[in-house]
């Protein structure tokens, strides 16, 4: 996974919101952006799809609540009334539908005013793959090994 200092430009509006409740953090991979948020102070419950990914971010970020859970199915009881949630680079594996019905979910788990945090790729993305497979259906793409979705502004858009 890509990582990187993306996440500190937006630390300094997570410190100003006071956030007391856990950040939910949807494909936390290796557990990278857990860490960075465990020490701005924020507590964080995190999970991914891949046991092994999971296995490394329980060992780097003991302090986290980090689970081995697909995001299309149950999510845990405690994901509700949340302050943020971040999706970095984890919501661009699905078909629209699914990935449609995950952001309602993030939406609903979400308190009045709450923040959510998301890293896509874009369809200008081509030295991350962008139009590159065999075509599935609009900006959705099988490789060798995965299938990947690139946004536009459209499907972006909430206005």
């Amino acid at each position: 996974m890509c990582s990187g200092p993306w996440l500190d430009r937006w630390l300094p509006l997570i410190a100003q919101r006071e956030i007391a409740s856990p950040v939910l953090e949807i494909g936390c991979g290796f557990g990278d952006d857990t860490l960075t948020l465990i020490r701005a102070g924020v507590k964080v419950m995190a999970f991914d799809l891949s046991p092994e990914c999971v296995a490394i971010a329980q060992q780097r970020a003991p302090e986290a609540q980090i689970e081995c859970r697909d995001t299309r199915g149950p999510w845990p009881e405690a994901v509700n009334n949340l302050e943020l949630v971040l999706a970095s680079l984890s919501l661009h594996y699905f078909p629209w539908d699914e990935t449609r019905n995950i952001v309602h979910r993030i939406w609903s788990s979400l308190r009045p005013g709450a923040l959510f945090l998301c890293r896509l790729n874009s369809i200008e993305d081509v030295n991350f793959g962008a139009g590159q497979g065999e075509l599935i259906e609009a900006n959705f793409y099988r490789d060798q090994d995965n299938c990947k979705r690139f946004f536009d502004q459209a499907s972006v858009d909430l206005s």
